[in-house]
């Protein structure tokens, strides 16, 4: 296997979907606490460092790392936020890069929003490429939705791959297989009807769509739902109330549009039924709306061992 270290890990949607393509990961870096637990319960046996990135140092895994990952902070890039960009106190793009230069992996994947390829934000996205140029490393970027790679939502995110000079090879980006992500109602139909309710088969047939982007919102979001009007009316066309989360399945006699449990929101985002998010709804579904899906990240990491797998380190 080759190795990894992630910064931003979340709760864990790109270590998981890198682990299940070949990556043992050295350190997975998180700064909430809440997350911490969530990567800890998961998976045991990953060194989960619960440190804010600004204080982690890559210096002693100098030379010894395949692939440095993170999905930095979207907010100061993304349309719902101000887009305040490198003026954001939660722009994490220059440590990211900070850790490029301690490390020098093999490879780097950063992931964020769309946003990042607004116009606004063209000086400050050409320059984390010129730094990366400047410290070795061939760049590929590329705006990648996960409806295109086996999840059942929109979820447009802009990926930048880097692949040192040195190693005399290039990358190339999973190609893309729409036909073959499953829709809504087939992914949800089994939690949707574990209550028996008797209209799911109606249901499932109005659901057999492509899901909007799912939202996970920030400490300051008042209570889980699917996002602003204009998200709950796409929700709705998949018959599902998307203003709020419910804690279980409809009923039997249940009438009208169901809520999705976070056990559903997490199918959508492509999670496995065993990743465990705990117990509060609130603090789950935003672990959930902020993850990146496993199996975007999965095809993607089988990229990158295709690019690195003749020069790898140890784990």
């Amino acid at each position: 296997m080759l190795n990894s270290i992630e910064i931003c890990a979340g709760a864990g949607g790109q270590a998981l979907g890198l682990e299940q393509a070949g990556f043992c990961h050295l350190a997975l870096v998180e700064y909430e606490k809440e997350y911490c637990s969530c990567l800890k319960q998961n998976r045991p046996e990953w060194n989960v460092i619960c440190q804010d990135v600004r204080e982690f140092g890559g210096n002693d895994y100098y030379g010894k790392v395949d692939l440095l990952a993170g999905g930095v902070p979207c907010p100061p890039f993304s349309i719902a936020g101000q887009q305040r960009g490198a003026d954001d106190e939660r722009d994490l793009f220059p440590h990211m890069l900070r850790l490029v230069r301690e490390i020098n992996p093999k490879a780097v994947m950063i992931e964020n929003v769309r946003g990042l390829l607004d116009a606004k934000f063209h000086d400050y996205r050409t320059s984390i490429l010129e730094k990366l140029d400047d410290f070795g490393y061939n760049t590929y970027v590329k705006l990648i939705n996960a409806s295109d790679h086996g999840v059942p939502q929109l979820r447009p995110r802009v990926i930048i791959i880097g692949i040192r000079k040195d190693l005399n090879t290039t990358f190339n980006f999973p190609e893309p297989s729409p036909d073959k992500t499953p829709l809504v109602g087939d992914v949800l139909f089994e939690l949707m009807a574990s209550n028996g309710w008797r209209h799911v088969d109606d249901w499932r047939k109005k659901a057999l769509k492509i899901a909007p982007t799912v939202v996970g919102g920030s400490k300051k979001h008042g209570g889980p739902d699917l996002g602003p009007t204009r998200a709950r009316k796409a929700w709705a066309e998949l018959g599902i109330d998307g203003k709020g989360i419910a804690n279980d399945s409809p009923s039997h006699d249940f009438e009208g549009m169901p809520r999705l449990t976070p056990r559903m929101l997490a199918r959508v985002q492509g999670f496995p039924d065993s990743w465990s998010f705990g117990t509060k709804k609130t603090a789950a579904c935003r672990m959930i709306g902020n993850a990146f899906p496993p199996p975007v990240a999965e095809q993607i990491g089988l990229q990158i061992i295709k690019a690195i797998s003749n020069v790898s380190t140890d784990c």
